[in-house]
C-alpha cells in the first residue's frame, strides 16, 4: 500500500502528489519525488516500475522479499536492500526488509514485514533543507542511518540478558537450573549469530559508498556514509564481543557445575569414611577366630563402640576443618 508520495524542490517540500502525477514532477528541474510503499502487490510495483523506469531484476528482488543486504547499480539507479531487526513479544528477533531505489530525481522505499515506519526519517529530512538539496543521496543516507540506529536498542536488550544470565551463574541452584542457564545462553548466542548474519553484508555494501568508485548519486555524501559505516563496524564489533562473553559464560557455568559436583563427591566421600572405620572394626571382630584381643573382656563391647565413636568424632572435625563437611 502507498504510505506517502511527495515532491521536493531545492530542499523544500512542494506537497503530496498523486501517483499519476509523478512523471510531471520528475520533469521539473531540481525536483525529486519520494515515494514510500509497504508490502505492495505486483500491480503497485508494476506502476512504480513504469514511472521510474526500474530494472526488472530489481523488481523481482523486491517481490521475492528474501534478499541479503546489498547495494547494486542499475544504470543511474542505485538499488539498496537492508534488513530491519525488531524484538517480538516472545523475545525472538523479527526480521523485516527495506528496499530503496535511489535515482537522479527520485527515491522509492519499499518495506516488508516491518512494523516501524520511516516517518521520522522524512520529518528529519524536511527539517534539514540544506542537506535535502543533495536529493536522493541524502535520503538514501538518512534511511540507512535510521536502520542502523535501530540495531543498537536490540543489541542493548540482548546485552542486558547476558548480564542477567551472568548473575544467575553464581547463584546457588540445582542441576535443572544449571541446564536452563546453558539453554538460555545458547538461545542468546543463536540470536546474536542471526543479528550478525543480517548486519555483516550491510557493512560490506555501505563500504562501497565510502571508498573506491562512488556512485554519482552519492557524490558529496561520502562523509555521511562513512559515519554510517563506522556505526555498522561498531555494532558488528559489539556483537563479536557479546558472543565471546557468552562462550566464556557457558564455560564458567560448566566450571561451576563441576565445582558443585566436586563438593558433593567430597561430602559423600567424607560420610563414607565416617561409616568405613566402624565397619572395619566391626568386621574384624566378626571374624571367626578365638584369639582376638578383648574378645572375652567384660566391657569389650562398649569399649569397641566408644573407640568407633571417638574415631568418627575426630574424623568429623578434621573433615569439617578441611571444608569437606
Amino acid at each position: 500500500m502507498l504510505i506517502n508520495c511527495a515532491a521536493y524542490q531545492s530542499g523544500k517540500k512542494l506537497g503530496d502528489v498523486a501517483v499519476e502525477d509523478i512523471s510531471d514532477y520528475l520533469a521539473k528541474p531540481e525536483c525529486f519525488v519520494w515515494v514510500a510503499l509497504k508490502d505492495p502487490d505486483a500491480a503497485e510495483m508494476a506502476t512504480m516500475q513504469e514511472e521510474f523506469d526500474l530494472h526488472a531484476l530489481a523488481i523481482e528482488d523486491v517481490m521475492n522479499g528474501n534478499q541479503r543486504p546489498k547495494i547494486e547499480e542499475y544504470g543511474d539507479t542505485l538499488f539498496a536492500v537492508f534488513h530491519t531487526i525488531e524484538i517480538g513479544d516472545d523475545g525472538e528477533l523479527v526480521m523485516g526488509q527495506v528496499n530503496v531505489f535511489a535515482g537522479r530525481n527520485f527515491v522509492l522505499s519499499v518495506r516488508h514485514r516491518t512494523q516501524q515506519g520511516f516517518q521520522d526519517v522524512r520529518a528529519r529530512c524536511e527539517r534539514e533543507p540544506d542537506l535535502l538539496t543533495e536529493g536522493a543521496g541524502f535520503v538514501l543516507y538518512a534511511l540507512i542511518d535510521s536502520v542502523v540506529d535501530r540495531y543498537m536498542p536490540v543489541l542493548d536488550v540482548l546485552s542486558g540478558e547476558i548480564e542477567e544470565l551472568e548473575d544467575r551463574i553464581f547463584e546457588k541452584h540445582g542441576a535443572a537450573a544449571s541446564r536452563a542457564i546453558i539453554e538460555d545462553l545458547y538461545s542468546l548466542k543463536r540470536r546474536l549469530v542471526i543479528l550478525q548474519h543480517h548486519i555483516s553484508p550491510l557493512v560490506e555494501a555501505v563500504g562501497k559508498l565510502v571508498g573506491g568508485r562512488i556512485p554519482q548519486i552519492c557524490v558529496g555524501m561520502q562523509a555521511y556514509f562513512r559515519d554510517v559505516y563506522d556505526h555498522l563496524v561498531r555494532v558488528s564489533n559489539v556483537i563479536d564481543a557479546r558472543r565471546e562473553m557468552i562462550v566464556t559464560a557457558i564455560q564458567v557455568n560448566l566450571g561451576m557445575i563441576s565445582l558443585a559436583e566436586s563438593e558433593v563427591t567430597k561430602r559423600l566421600g567424607s560420610f563414607a569414611a565416617l561409616f568405613a572405620v566402624p565397619t572395619m572394626i566391626a568386621g574384624i571382630y566378626g571374624m571367626n577366630f578365638q584369639e582376638i584381643p578383648e574378645l572375652h573382656y567384660r566391657y569389650g563391647y562398649p569399649v569397641c563402640l566408644g573407640v568407633m565413636a571417638a574415631i568418627d568424632v575426630i574424623l568429623f572435625f578434621l573433615f569439617r576443618r578441611a571444608g569437606w563437611l
